[in-house]
This record gives C-alpha cells, structure tokens and sequence, in this order.
C-alpha cells in the first residue's frame, strides 16, 4: 500500500457509496463547497418551524370553506375520524414531536453519525423527513391524523435529528481556524427554512385547492419531491477531511484570555456526559432556548393584545375594544412582526456565532444572558410606554441571541472536548432543546391564561411572563459562570485519538498538513454551489421583508 493510499483509504477495493471512506476529500477539494450543501439540508428541514402555515387549512380538510365541528370529539376520536374536521390542538401535537424526536433521535445517533459519517446521515435523514412528508399526504388523503402524526411528526422527527447534526461536526473540522463562523454557517439555515417553505406552501394550496379540497396533500407530496433533491445533493456534496488535515500555514493561535477554554485534546463520547461542564452547558441551551422559545410563541398575540389599536393609528382603544375588521388588520401587521423575528433568528446564527471566535464562547454566552435579562425586565415598561419601535427592536435584539444560542453552542463544545466526537455530543445536548421546546411555551401559555382568568388588562397580562423569563436567563447566566476547562484526566491519549482517526492503523502513520486541499477559493463551481442555495433563500428574505414592511406602514 502507497502513502497515498495510506492516507485517502484507497486500498484498491471498492467501498460502498454512503460510506464515510467515500466522503474523504482528496486533493484540490475546495472547502467551502461543503457550507452550501449543509445549507442544502438544513434549509429544507427548517420548515418544521413553518408548519403552522397547514393547520388552518388542515382544520377545514373535510369541509373546505367551513370547519365540520364535532362537539365532545375527544382526542383518540380526532385520531381516527373520517367525518370530523380536526382541531387545532390537534394538528399542534405535531409541532411538539418535530423537536421532542429531534432532541432525541440527535442524542440517540450522534454517536453513529461520527462512526457512519455525515453523507450516509444526510441520505438517512432525506429519507424520513421526505418519506415522512409522502406518509402524511396519504393521511391527509384518508383523513387520517394518526398517520400524519406517524409520517410527518415521528418519522420526520428523525429526520430533523439527523439531518440536523449531520454537518456540524464536519464544518468544525474544516474550519479549525473558523468554528464559530463554521457552526454558524452549518445551522443558519434551519432558521430561514420556515421563511422559504412557509411562502411556498402557500402558493402551492392556493393553486391545489379546489370546491373540494384545500390543496395540501398535493403540495405535501411536491415539497417532499423539491426537498428530497435538494437533501439528497447535499447529502452527496458533503466531503470530510482526511485525518490530520489542517489549513495550509494554519497553526492553532489563541487568544492568552481565551487559551484555558479551548482545548486542544479530545474526550471520548462514553465520558462527555459525566462531567459537570456537559451538564452546565446543557442548562445553559436549555435555560436560553426556554425563554427565546417562548417569545416565539407568543409573538403574533403579544405584539396585537400589548399595543391594540396603536397599531393602526387608534390608540383609544384596547385590544379587545376593536371590531372584526380593526382585528383583521392588525393581525397582519403582526404576521408582519413573526416575520421580521425569523429575519433575527436566521442573522444572529450566523452574526454571533462569527463574533463568538473574537469574544470567546463563554463570553458570548455572558452577553446572551446580561443583555437578554436587561431586555426581558425592561419590555413591560416599554410596552406600559407605548413605544412600538422600541419594543420591536428589543424583543429582535432578542431573537437574534435566541438564533445565536444555538449556532454558537456546537464552537462551546468543541472548546471544551474537543472536536473528535463533537457532533456526537452536540447530538446528546439537543435534548435540552427537547425539554426547552415543552417548558418554554408551557410556562408562558399557563401564565398568559392564568392572568386572563384573573380578569387582568390584556395589555399587561405578559408582564410576569417576561419577568420570569428574565429569571430563566439569570440561572442560565449562573451555569455559564460555573463552565471551567477540563481536568487532563477525561481526554484521550494520544495513541487512542491517533487510532480512531486512522481506523486502526498505527498511530505513527498519522500526518498533519494540509495534504493538497488548501484553505479554500471562491470559483465558478462554490458560486454555483452557493447559488443554488443563496437563491431560495434572498427569496425568502425578500418575501418576508415585504410582508414585514406592513409592521411600519
């Protein structure tokens, strides 16, 4: 065998096509050709975030201009129903298993991701989350809830998962001089899926519906087609570098301030979750992602029942002093408002998590929390103010932290464990973001109603909810606090980092250089690979700034 074949796995046999040994890059590879096909899945899971754009249509699936309204339909009965138009509430569950099984199918085959590599992920998540789209347009065909909950909520919920961690640990390894910008890159586009899929599956059901349907099984079914093109090129364009790459001239340079929160070892995936620092940081995505969920949530009926009629120009009256009409328009104004926090959402992941590699990552964290505390205590007297601007501009100042938590957390793994089994780990994290996805909006819908029953102004019925909040951030700002490096007794060897990199081989056969793959060039084909994504979504950018433009009108 030839060092060449020594160091690309090329033993003369062929090697199965979704094998990680086929996704070792050779030399000449441009790396930033491996952004854009995260991007590529990415921005095709994200519509799980845009999933409420079928719920009412859903809702009036049998009766089409009206809802058929079972009175007393308990939930087992909506399960199975032919005859009744669902709910709501029951479409919903779905939402609630898209982020319960992404936590969990993460933290379940993170591990195998590191072993299987990253393509055979992405054609795994593909997969479900298309096959799972086709399974829910046979339910909706058949009117059959337990099947879209099957087809969409669980078998796609694998899909997110997977698909979602499957380039993370890839673009850290390469952009070692780069994670933040790295990370950024590899989860920003789950944020702007929702502002791509919502727009078009509006489209689609307006073309689709008809005197006797409301058009969402058939764009269900050309969603999956258009998604599982685009999934399944990223899934191929996906390259890992081979063992020992680094950047051409690259050498690890950190900051003196910053060196003691970075390391250079690695820590196995067996030992990750017994230590204290995993724990912390877990609480640190939780405890953000709590309260930002929980804005999300609430934004559209917050934004309309804090200012009422100020926004169309009738300050005189309240929320629900306003007729069907005066409800209507500030309602889209309000759309206007989701819209413009999606904008924040998808900036700040790639806005902090590039400024996370100049500030550090515990450092981005403290600002998270101190600024986000100040934001969340200071919105009921803005709202009390009046101040529509103001208020607008805090809680997007919001979203964007929301956004940046979770592009920013896989560089704070990676900081602190290293990078050889950081997508296993950051698969494992993701359950905090599980349990976020239920506390969050549980604790703010409870709250809202619970002041509502109590007979408090609608104006004012969210003022505990963001005080509380700001208590979820100061725990969260306590857990970033107690984040110490590593003690030397939980990284590997050198000889057991060496054998896992080479497959077995000897640990002296493992070279470090940059083995012909340089630090990457922006030429025709990473501009149309960029393209093919960059597209979609200005698309989605543009249609969500026209739609947001009626919040300043």
């Amino acid at each position: 065998m030839t060092a060449t074949q020594e160091i690309w796995g090329d033993s003369g046999g062929t090697t199965a096509l979704l094998s990680r040994e086929r996704t070792i890059a050779r030399p000449g590879f441009n790396r930033w050709l491996v952004p854009p096909a995260a991007l590529a899945i990415h921005l095709c899971i994200g519509m799980a975030y845009g999933f409420s754009v079928f719920w009412l249509p859903l809702s009036r699936a049998i009766g089409v201009t009206d809802p058929v309204v079972c009175e007393g339909m308990g939930l087992m009965t909506a399960l199975f129903t032919t005859s009744c138009d669902w709910r709501v509430a029951d479409l919903g569950w779905i939402y609630t298993l898209f982020f319960v099984l992404l936590g969990s199918s993460a933290a379940i085959w993170g591990g195998w991701l590191e072993v299987a590599g990253p393509r055979k992920a992405g054609f795994v998540a593909a997969l479900c989350w298309c096959g799972g789209m086709v399974l829910a347009a046979i339910g909706i065909m058949t009117h059959q809830l337990w099947l879209m909950w099957i087809g969409s909520g669980f078998i796609g919920g694998i899909g997110l998962g997977l698909g979602y961690i499957s380039p993370v640990s890839t673009l850290i390894k390469w952009f070692p001089d780069r994670r933040g910008l790295a990370t950024g890159m590899a989860i920003m586009g789950f944020g702007g899926g929702a502002m791509i899929g919502a727009p078009l599956a509006d489209a689609l059901m307006r073309h689709f519906a008809s005197d006797t349907g409301v058009g969402v099984w058939q764009t269900f079914l050309v969603m999956a087609a258009i998604y599982v093109v685009f999934m399944m090129a990223g899934a191929f364009g996906y390259r890992v570098p081979p063992a020992g790459w680094k950047p051409e001239g690259w050498e690890p340079k950190v900051d003196p301030k910053k060196a003691a929160m970075i390391t250079q070892h690695h820590v196995h995936l067996r030992d990750a979750h017994k230590t204290p620092q995993f724990w912390l940081i877990w609480a640190v995505l939780c405890l953000n992602v709590s309260a930002g969920i929980g804005v999300i949530g609430m934004a559209s009926p917050m934004l309309q029942e804090i200012f009422g009629g100020r926004l169309i120009g009738l300050p005189e009256l309240s929320f629900t002093e306003l007729n069907g009409d005066q409800k209507a328009a500030i309602a889209a104004i309000a759309a206007g408002f989701a819209g413009l926090l999606s904008l924040f959402n998808i900036g700040g992941r790639i806005a902090w998590a590039s400024a996370s590699d100049r500030l550090g990552r515990k450092t981005t964290y403290f600002i998270f929390f101190g600024l986000g505390i100040a934001l969340y205590a200071l919105l009921p007297t803005v709202a009390h103010m009046g101040s529509q601007v103001l208020f607008v501009a805090m809680v997007c100042i919001i979203l964007s932290m929301y956004g940046g938590g979770f592009s920013t957390v896989p560089a704070y793994l990676a900081d602190i464990f290293g990078t050889q089994f950081v997508g296993a780990i950051h698969g494992r994290l993701l359950t905090a973001w599980a349990t976020a996805g239920i506390v969050g909006p549980v604790v703010v819908n409870y709250i809202r109603e619970a002041q509502i029953n109590a007979g408090v102004e609608r104006a004012l019925v969210y003022d505990n909810t963001m005080y509380i909040l700001a208590g979820f951030l100061a725990l969260g700002l306590l857990a970033n606090a107690l984040v110490r490096p590593l003690g030397e007794r939980w990284f590997m060897s050198a000889d057991e980092v060496a054998a896992l990199q080479s497959n077995g081989t000897q640990a002296g056969e493992i070279r470090s250089g940059s083995f012909g793959i340089d630090r990457g060039r922006f030429d025709l084909t990473a501009a149309l690979a960029w393209a093919a994504v960059g597209i979609p979504l200005a698309w989605g950018v543009w249609t969500t700034v026209l739609k947001t433009a009626a919040l300043f009108n």
